[in-house]
């Protein structure tokens, strides 16, 4: 009877020891992460000789990293080319840290990744046109970065985003056409830019949109009417780009800064509310 516990509990231990291991490959990943990222620094350490599954924001399913949580732990530096050996990874959160350099072409071989949040942080360069690549990804945070360039033209591609946050970066040029096609999209938040051109008439399919956030840019031409016919929108913010021409009262009150415009001397003025437009969107 005797041997037989000690059976079970041997294999009991050797089950859990099997759940807890994760390939070499990743583990030497998650290794190189904590090197190059000042780990010794970190808020909260790992223990490099105990078992991946004990390391903080580290979660792990059937043998594979599928999450990593490392948001405000003084992360610094630049991620080493082995964080992108972490193919099971499904989400990602990396927020309020030190971080710094390009987000690099690899990133496509996070194919499983569904979240991204590396915002908050130092990074630079342009968004690469590989994070296209990611067809499941559905929340996509680099806000409060120095991120320049344009966005990706195939933008479109990601068809269940619903999270865009790129706000407070130094992004320029105008929207991609492709990124009227995510009907997905629930909250968009590009302020803080140097966006500009003009709002296309398809953003009418933007049929799941409840926040719009495109203030501080230089977008210009007039404010097409199917914004207004958005029945999803509560939150929006327009004010402080260059749009001309009349808008709907529906429009102008969900504008959190009531639609204030800057003129080509750059002086401010409110948009007219259109009333003839506004009878025509509540009759269509």
């Amino acid at each position: 009877m005797k041997s037989l516990i000690t059976f079970f509990i041997a294999l009991a231990f050797s089950i859990n020891s099997f759940a807890d291991t994760v390939s070499d490959k990743e583990k030497e990943a998650l290794i190189k992460l904590y090197h190059a990222t000042n780990g010794p620094q970190w808020k909260v350490k790992w223990d490099l000789s105990l078992s991946v599954s004990t390391w903080y924001g580290v979660r792990t399913e059937n043998g594979k990293v599928i999450a990593l949580d490392l948001s405000d732990n003084n992360l610094q530096g630049e991620l080493p080319a082995e964080f992108f050996d972490l193919i099971n990874l499904v989400q990602v959160n990396f927020q309020k840290n030190k971080l710094e350099g390009n987000l690099p072409n690899n990133i496509h071989n996070l194919k499983e990744l569904e979240v991204l949040n590396v915002s908050d942080n130092k990074f630079s360069g342009t968004i690469p046109a590989e994070i296209c690549d990611l067809q499941k990804l559905k929340d996509l945070e680099l806000f409060k970065n120095k991120i320049s360039g344009e966005l990706p033209a195939d933008l479109g591609k990601l068809k269940e985003l619903e999270v865009l946050a790129l706000f407070n970066n130094e992004i320029q040029g105008s929207l991609p056409s492709s990124i009227y096609k995510i009907s997905t999209l629930k909250v968009l938040l590009l302020n803080g830019n140097k966006l500009s051109g003009n709002l296309s008439r398809e953003i009418v399919n933007f049929r799941a949109l409840e926040n719009l956030s495109l203030f501080d840019n230089s977008f210009e031409g007039e404010i097409p009417d199917g914004l207004g016919k958005l029945n999803k929108l509560s939150e929006m913010n327009l004010s402080y780009n260059k749009f001309k021409g009349g808008v709907s009262k529906k429009i102008a009150l969900l504008d959190a800064l009531n639609m204030t415009m800057f003129d080509e001397n750059g002086n401010p003025f409110l948009l007219e509310i259109n009333a003839e437009r506004q009878k025509n969107i509540t009759e269509n």
